[in-house]
């Protein structure tokens, strides 16, 4: 692997399955943000390898639906007695 793009050095592109080692999650899972487009990628003899830095900066985002921003009701005024 001799080949280095942007002066990033060849030790700093790895394999599918040492990204998902590093991240602790499965292959497919880096899969899938290669082609989501989060990870850079470069090929090389017929394989694909991963950016180390983009592997290890990666913060996912938090999934699901975004929650509903709340309304906070107003204070009820308590009530003047009188005698």
């Amino acid at each position: 692997m001799s080949t280095c793009f942007d002066g990033e050095k060849s030790g700093d592109w790895i394999s599918a399955s040492e990204a998902a080692r590093l991240r602790g999650v499965s292959r497919q899972a880096i899969g899938g943000l290669v082609r989501r487009g989060r990870l850079r990628t470069l090929e090389f003899g017929g394989k694909t390898f991963v950016s180390r830095m983009d592997v290890e900066a990666y913060i996912p985002d938090p999934g699901g639906r975004p929650r509903k921003k709340t309304v906070r009701k107003k204070q009820a005024k308590p009530k003047k007695q009188t005698d």
